[in-house]
């Protein structure tokens, strides 16, 4: 069975919703090393249709992107949760129509799936069950509006802790 990651951008009071206060690059070098290496133990990156959208309009025309992201995204196994697209346009992708689709792609083999972004469905996931680890890049910043990552209360038990230069702390929790 694989495992499904969720991995966010946060501010220490818990928004995840985009916004300008963060950037690929503000955590420093470091977090994008974090980044990296859980790039590396992915082959299976998830999001839900208005991320995915998103995405696909902006990844794979960066030519000259130091951080590896775009090429990282650009090979990487996406799997878009989406009940109205048909031809996702970005190789290579597969479309699941729900979240029983998300069950079967846990329990086929594989590597990590790991779900960034797409507010609605990280709630759904959690919602039902299907994650199994929060990766959460905390930036010091407190923006007091905005979508949360929990819609309601949740026991977590820590794993780890990293501190950045930047500030950033990556938290990793699994449910207890």
């Amino acid at each position: 069975m694989r495992d499904l990651a969720v991995t966010q951008n946060i501010t220490v009071d818990g928004v995840i919703e985009a916004g300008d206060w963060f950037g690929p690059a503000d955590g420093g070098p470091e977090v994008l090393e974090a980044l990296r290496e859980q790039m590396a133990r992915a082959d299976g990156f998830l999001t839900g249709r208005v991320t995915f959208e998103q995405m696909r309009g902006f990844w794979p025309t960066q030519t000259d992107d130091p951080t590896g992201i775009s090429t990282y995204l650009n090979k990487v196994h996406k799997y878009v949760v989406s009940s109205t697209l048909q031809e996702p346009g970005w190789a290579p992708t597969t479309v699941l129509r729900d979240l029983d689709d998300v069950r079967r792609l846990k329990e086929a083999a594989g590597g990590e799936i790991v779900c960034t972004g797409s507010i609605d469905l990280t709630h759904q996931l959690i919602a039902a069950g299907l994650v199994d680890e929060y990766r959460l890049f905390v930036y010091p910043t407190v923006v007091a509006t905005g979508r949360r990552l929990f819609p309601e209360a949740q026991k977590l038990c820590l794993q780890s802790c990293t501190s950045f230069p930047s500030g950033v702390a990556l938290l990793i929790y699994r449910h207890r």
